[in-house]
């Protein structure tokens, strides 16, 4: 049989972390409540921005949006995983690989655009205050969005059609919990030539470009508040983009230490380990990262949980769990 007529019945078998049946029940417990948290805590960042009128500003609207493809970032994966687990079973389909590998692509990348806007927004807000209203009027801010979701959506689109090109031979085994492009193009047996440029040129462009302008706004704002005289100023203008600044840290430094790493140790088990941190552990530490370090949105989420906790008993206890855990931290 040709290479190209088996493509359609192949089947990909996601291998994931550990085939010991002991550490099954421990990892499916764990990604779980990752799980869990971060499609709670994000859902709540943006119930608690959507209710309070004081936060309806251009840096909690792309806030939103973070927190929204966050959630779908994380979907992507981990429940296909949880479930492959539940049914103790590897397959994956020829179809649900590419599905998967389509949306994975979709939000990573837009997670990356997202974090560039929201840089931007800071420049503007430190450096051009005075015309901050007025710069980031509600039509720029929705076009910003909307853009950054048809240049990822067409990146997706053809980085997908691309891989439909390839043949695979046999039922292949990916060494990961979900189907990832660069695993899928190394595992083809046709020419990969095209789909390799093609990924590394959008991985260039779409990654390279983004970051490039983050570092550019980001000196722009260290400019900017090295002019300020006194240092109350200083502190208060470096704490309103604190916590973009550590989810970019977070998010950025987890990606290039996943590909240093699998570069330098060539194991595709350790590259699937390190994946987590910025698939699973980043978004789910998102929702933290801005509500311990923010002021507006502790007292915005606050307001939320005290307008609800009579209401709803489960509110209620993580109302009283909140409040505990912010006296410790306060301490």
């Amino acid at each position: 049989m040709e290479p190209g007529n088996l493509t359609q019945i192949s089947e990909f078998l996601l291998l994931g972390f550990s085939e010991k049946p002991e550490l099954q029940l421990l990892i499916f417990g764990l990604f779980l409540s990752m799980y869990l948290i971060t499609v709670f805590g994000n859902l709540l960042i943006i119930l608690v921005v959507s209710s309070d009128s004081h936060l309806h500003t251009p840096m909690y609207f792309f806030l939103c949006n973070l927190s929204l493809v966050d959630i779908c970032f994380t979907t992507t994966t981990v429940p296909k995983m949880l479930l492959n687990i539940q049914t103790q079973s590897k397959v994956s389909t020829y179809k649900a690989c590419i599905t998967q590998m389509y949306f994975f692509t979709l939000f990573a990348v837009l997670d990356v655009f997202l974090l560039t806007v929201m840089a931007y927004d800071r420049y503007v807000a430190i450096c051009h205050p005075l015309h901050y209203i007025v710069i980031m009027n509600p039509r720029l801010c929705g076009l910003l969005v909307l853009v950054s979701w048809i240049m990822c959506i067409l990146n997706s689109l053809l980085q997908s059609l691309m891989a439909l090109r390839l043949s695979f031979c046999t039922n292949l085994e990916i060494p990961h919990f979900f189907c990832e492009l660069n695993q899928m193009v190394q595992l083809a047996c046709s020419d990969t030539f095209l789909n390799n440029v093609v990924m590394y040129f959008a991985a260039l462009l779409l990654g390279g470009g983004p970051f490039a302008g983050i570092l550019y706004s980001y000196s722009k704002i260290v400019s900017c508040i090295r002019g300020i005289s006194s240092a109350q100023g200083k502190y208060k203008a470096f704490s309103s983009c604190a916590s973009h600044l550590s989810v970019v840290s977070l998010f950025y430094c987890t990606m290039l230490g996943v590909y240093l790493s699998s570069a330098a140790t060539h194991s595709t088990h350790s590259s699937a380990t390190a994946s987590v941190m910025y698939t699973v552990v980043t978004p789910m530490l998102n929702p933290f990262i801005y509500s311990l370090r923010n002021k507006d949105i502790k007292q915005a989420l606050n307001s939320y949980l005290c307008s609800r906790s009579y209401s709803d008993p489960c509110t209620a206890s993580f109302f009283l769990l909140s409040n505990l855990l912010e006296c410790n931290y306060k301490i």
